[in-house]
């Protein structure tokens, strides 16, 4: 009868995930393929991976990011069953966000023979022991988890400004999209100025969180910097890693909110603005370069800086300036507080005239100045 190996698990561990050669890993692999006793131990080191994970600062969603970017979707396939797997182990309180990523997992089946399985195992794990640690993102919902939320707006406010973002990505017309993105920036200044009055009349008044949001390859930069103009015109921080591939926003919900939906919504309208420019000058017999693409989306984020700031600033009135103020110096001081060291980076690359030119034109066309009342 066969039983349980965790020595065989050691061995393995011991020959592949220190080392970085082909012939250490087919190794362990061997090993592994060879004992299948060995499958629910493997499979609960992973999930101890994964564990180690969080206490470092990880989150589900900057795990598998990390995983799919240094790996394939194999190897994220296995993460994502680790992850659910320690989760349902541990079963720790925990707040809004880290639930939404879980339910963002799809572990699917990993179809393969038991020496490939293996060999990805061992991929897979070589890469979590070697994730540096992450400033931590602190969930006030699972610091108490029993706090009954206070009401606020957004549940009216939240479904409708994703569907304007949604109509402003899929129309067509260009006027039509800057009036719902418009729109959409009035409604989020609104929502964040409506939560900002409530938080100064509550006695324990919500504190700035932080999460992370992926800047994909390519054009980090150029990302990275459009995604810095939105946390700031939504009174935010931005703080990009560009090794690890991602900016950490720092705000209070509501901000973070409306930063996450408005960063995807320009990012799809700037790709498709973009395609379209490529198409017309290969139409009339002219290359488009990674320079043209560069400079594009760094004008792009240049101009919809200012008309981010300009759609915000139409719904602060001076009586609000004092709760503001309270809020952005807040949000400022939790910033250094978990980035006490950063440095500017400039965009670089940006030296097409016509791809900065095409770039701010696009932006304009997407400007966030609210214009007509939508019904």
């Amino acid at each position: 009868m066969s039983t349980s190996t965790p020595g065989t698990v050691d061995r393995a561990f011991k020959t592949a995930l220190y080392a970085d050669t082909d012939t250490a890993l087919d190794t362990a692999a061997s090993l592994l393929a060879a004992d299948s006793s060995a499958d629910a131990e493997l499979a609960l080191r992973g999930e101890e991976f994964v564990a180690t994970a969080w206490r470092r600062g990880w989150q589900p969603a900057d795990v598998v990011r990390i995983v799919r970017r240094e790996l394939d979707e194999t190897h994220v396939r296995l993460v994502s069953g680790l992850i659910l797997g320690a989760e349902a182990r541990h079963k720790q309180p925990r707040g809004r966000r880290w639930a939404a990523q879980l339910e963002d997992l799809d572990p699917g089946t990993v179809r393969t023979d038991r020496f490939s399985y293996a060999t990805a195992a061992l991929e897979l794990y070589r890469l979590l022991l070697r994730l540096p640690p992450l400033e931590p993102l602190d969930d006030p919902i699972a610091k108490s988890p029993h706090k009954a939320p206070h009401k606020t707006p957004e549940s009216r406010m939240l479904p409708r400004i994703r569907a304007l973002l949604a109509k402003a990505e899929a129309t067509g017309f260009p006027e039509e999209a800057e009036a719902l993105t418009g729109k959409a920036q009035e409604l989020m200044a609104r929502h964040s100025i409506d939560e900002a009055l409530l938080a100064a009349r509550t006695p324990a008044a919500d504190a700035p969180g932080a999460c992370r949001i992926g800047i994909d390859p390519p054009y980090e930069t150029a990302k990275a910097t459009l995604l810095d103009a939105v946390a700031a015109a939504n009174r935010c921080r931005a703080v990009w890693n560009e090794p690890l591939g991602f900016s950490t926003v720092v705000g209070f919900e509501p901000d973070l909110e409306a930063v996450e939906l408005l960063h995807t919504s320009l990012l799809v309208q700037a790709t498709a603005a973009m395609t379209k420019a490529e198409a017309a000058a290969r139409a009339s017999g002219r290359r488009r370069t990674k320079t043209f693409r560069q400079s594009f989306l760094a004008a792009y984020a240049h101009r919809i800086a200012t008309r981010l700031t300009s759609a915000t600033e139409t719904q602060v009135t001076e009586d609000l300036l004092p709760v503001l103020a309270t809020r952005e110096a807040a949000v400022s001081d939790r910033t250094d507080r978990m980035f006490p060291e950063t440095t500017t980076t400039r965009v670089r690359g940006v030296n097409d005239a016509a791809g900065w030119t095409q770039g701010a034109e696009a932006a304009d066309r997407a400007q966030v100045e609210p214009h007509q009342q939508l019904p």
